[in-house]
């Protein structure tokens, strides 16, 4: 009998939309190998309703993944790449990065039409440390409150909880199919989205060149490359997946261009840059444009 092809996932119902889209985008390049998927919980979801940064750690959504499949219980991991902490662990590469999905941030209300539609006071929840701190440094007159749990958990407790807005990233929406509850794309110009947000990221065993050279059928060179630049860039700023920092690329002609910014928790500075160069040089636009804010202050940003 063939031995399945494992892929690891956690159990919501995005990352089993993921997963699912990885398997079937893998089925036929296995031929006559089953694909099958191991549902496996993380640290992140075993505690869904406390704040990520006060758990504390990377790799909330991921470690208990690739503990999986540094055991063998698993093959491929299918990881939001957003979640995946920059540092590599011995054994394990990062295999594939498919097509990216959207990379932007959505503005989500039953009250007003635009973010800045917003009155002065206005109860606006998120989960993620870089969309308040970005939130705060433009508009530091709103009300955050913190809000964790899935997408579905999310939209619920907008109504219920008689919120003003909620802020959500537009590929978990669109993947889903709830991109009708989308109020407003916000403007990357200020809301720069997480370092691989919209990507997902394949990872497998380094020494299992059948799943590796199954899963590398799947890469798409420039949205790996394009990850590759955000991760470098996250990676020499020392920051992890909790930290207000945000990044953007965009691929020209063979030209990467990469904007970053760093920001404290509670948005009262902003170092940002931007700096272009070859896709082949992916990786050293991101340490060097990382360098680049450190000097200008992102260092002292980052030590609060």
């Amino acid at each position: 009998m063939t031995t399945p092809l494992r892929i690891g996932t956690r159990g919501s119902r995005l990352a089993l939309w993921q997963a699912n889209f990885v398997a079937e985008r893998l089925r036929p390049f296995a031929g006559s190998r089953p694909v099958a998927l191991v549902e496996i919980e993380t640290t992140g979801d075993i505690v869904p309703e406390v704040p990520l940064s006060q758990i504390g750690g990377d790799g909330l959504f991921t470690k208990a993944i690739q503990e999986a499949l540094l055991a063998h219980k698993v093959d491929v991991a299918v990881h939001s790449l957003k979640d995946l902490p920059t540092l590599p662990v011995a054994g394990l590469v990062l295999a594939a990065v498919p097509a990216r999905a959207a990379t932007g941030d959505v503005f989500v209300s039953h009250r007003f039409l635009r973010f800045d539609d917003l009155p002065a006071g206005a109860v606006l929840a998120t989960s993620s440390l870089r969309r308040r701190a970005q939130v705060l440094h433009r508009r530091p007159d709103l009300r955050l409150v913190n809000m964790r749990g899935n997408i579905e958990t999310r939209l619920r407790k907008l109504k219920e909880d008689a919120l003003d807005g909620l802020i959500l990233a537009q590929a978990g929406l669109e993947r889903l199919g709830l991109a009708d509850a989308i109020t407003e794309v916000l403007d990357p110009a200020w809301m720069l989205p997480a370092v691989g947000q919209g990507a997902l990221g394949l990872e497998c065993r380094a020494d299992d060149a059948d799943s590796r050279a199954l899963v590398g059928q799947l890469d798409d060179r420039q949205t790996h490359l394009a990850v590759l630049a955000e991760r470098a860039f996250l990676r020499a700023l020392g920051g992890g997946c909790l930290v207000p920092i945000g990044a953007t690329t965009r691929i020209d002609d063979g030209i990467l261009t990469l904007r970053g910014a760093v920001l404290p928790p509670d948005g009262s500075r902003k170092v940002e840059g931007t700096l272009a160069g070859p896709l082949n040089q992916a990786e050293q636009l991101g340490s060097q444009l990382a360098i680049e804010l450190l000097g200008r202050g992102a260092r002292e940003l980052l030590s609060l």
